[in-house]
Order: structure tokens, then C-alpha cells, then sequence
């Protein structure tokens, strides 16, 4: 194994990184992240599953900070799909436990507020209880909602196509209670009705979303939010995901010209 550089020299080069990243003005308001690679990091170092999913629970605090420290307005953090809810009931429910206590220690923080994105009625019915009493709590706090600095969006019993069929079925919905016709109902379902009952309604779409441990795909994540989004993935794993990443990923981004398909 190769010597690592020492500490100093890696801040040295963070500085380095942020110092040129605040001249252009270019940093994303809405980042998104799939948190990749617990259980590989897990099994590279002889880690338990449960042991990587903790792991990558403390990373996400950490990059919250960043992001607090940098300004970022909003986070969506990708922590637990739909598919995930079908690996071994042992898993799961450790896992369950895990995004638990992150929620909570994410609520507890004076500058977040949380909020829920995904099927909650996916979830047992323990960790949905949790979770949203954790929001709730968020935005209880000193000053409200309005006092947070950096929204988080946490994606559990998520899957990117669920929620556009929900997202039209919720439109639908309410136009047959307002008594409209079905020829008007069907005019309603435009891009704008559409995007007004996503999970993520009333904020703005992803400028960036990154991906850890090497995979290059969306797996389902924000697909219709994520039309113009810029993308960044890297080979770390999650837990060893670093604020030099994070601070490449942001300097990747400012240098990209984004024309939003014109």
C-alpha cells in the first residue's frame, strides 16, 4: 500500500480548491447524492454490513457540514430505495435503525430542516413513525423553517418512477374532486401540474448529482428532476468519500457550461 499524504497537505489543497471555486459564483443550490458503497468499503476493510451502513451514516453528517459551511441551499440524499427495502429482513431492519438515528441527529442540528421524500407507506411502520417525527421536530425548532440554511431531503422507500405515477395520480385526483371533466383533467397533466406534486415540490431541481464507488447510473434517482442536472461520479466508496471530493466535484461542476438543452 502506497504512503497517503499527510493531513496538512490535504487542507492545504481543499483551501486551495475553495479559494478558486469563489470567484466564479458557481456552486450548485441543490445537490444531490447516491450514498454508494457501504457494503463493498464494509468488505475491503473485513467490516461488517452493519459496520459499512454506520460508516456511511457519519460520512453524510459530515458532507452536511460541508455543505453548511460552502451555502448550499438544498440536499437530497439517496439512503434508501425500494429495492433496498427487499434485501434480508436482518438487514433491513439494521438499516432501519441506522437511517433512524441519522434522521435524528440531522433534525438536531440548528441550521437543517428535513424533509421526507419517497413512499413512506413503503416503509415498516416503526422507522416511518420515526422519521417523521424527526421532520416534524426540524422545523419545530428556533425561527421555524424559514431559519434553515440547508434543506435535506432524505430519499427512503424511494424509487424515481413510483413517484412520477404517484405524482399524476395525486394530479389527477384532485382535478375528479374539483369535478372537472376527464377531457379536463387530462388537459391538466402538464409538465408544470406534474412537477407541483413531486416529492421534491416548491424546491428547485438538482444542479449536481454525485455518485460514489465507480457505478455510472441514476438507479431510479430523481429522473424527472434530474433532466439538466450536471452528474459527477467518482470510484470512492461512501464512507471514504472525503471533502477533497467533494470540493472536485464543485470545481467539475463550475467549469461546465450548462445550456440547459438549448
Amino acid at each position: 500500500m502506497q504512503p497517503q499524504p499527510p493531513k496538512w497537505l490535504y487542507r492545504l489543497y481543499n483551501r486551495r480548491i475553495a479559494a478558486g471555486l469563489e470567484p466564479t459564483g458557481r456552486l450548485p443550490r441543490h445537490v444531490g447524492v447516491i450514498t454508494d458503497g457501504n457494503r463493498r468499503w464494509a468488505r475491503e476493510f473485513g467490516q461488517t454490513t452493519v459496520d459499512g451502513h454506520r460508516a456511511g451514516a457519519q460520512k453524510i453528517l459530515q458532507f452536511i457540514g460541508w455543505c453548511e459551511e460552502l451555502g448550499i441551499e438544498v440536499v437530497t440524499l439517496y439512503v434508501l430505495s425500494k429495492e433496498n427495502l427487499q434485501r434480508s429482513a436482518e438487514e433491513v431492519s439494521a438499516l432501519g435503525g441506522i437511517i433512524g438515528d441519522l434522521v435524528d441527529d440531522i433534525a438536531a442540528r440548528d441550521a437543517c430542516e428535513v424533509r421526507l421524500v419517497g413512499d413512506l407507506g413503503m416503509l415498516p411502520e416503526d422507522l416511518r413513525g420515526r422519521l417523521t417525527a424527526a421532520a416534524e421536530a426540524s422545523t419545530a425548532g428556533p425561527g421555524g423553517a424559514g431559519a434553515a440554511r440547508v434543506r435535506v431531503n432524505v430519499a427512503a422507500g424511494y424509487g424515481g418512477r413510483q413517484e412520477i405515477v404517484n405524482a399524476v395520480r395525486e394530479l389527477l385526483t384532485e382535478r375528479a374532486e374539483a369535478g372537472e371533466s376527464l377531457e379536463q383533467a387530462i388537459e391538466a397533466v402538464t409538465e408544470e401540474g406534474i412537477s407541483e406534486h413531486l416529492y421534491t415540490k416548491g424546491q428547485p431541481d438538482p444542479d449536481l448529482i454525485i455518485r460514489s464507488s465507480g457505478e455510472q447510473r441514476l438507479s431510479g434517482f430523481l429522473i424527472w428532476q434530474s433532466a439538466y442536472t450536471e452528474f459527477y461520479f467518482c470510484e470512492v466508496y461512501w464512507p471514504a468519500f472525503r471533502r477533497t471530493d467533494f470540493l472536485r466535484a464543485l470545481r467539475d461542476y463550475a467549469e461546465r457550461g450548462r445550456r440547459y438543452g438549448k
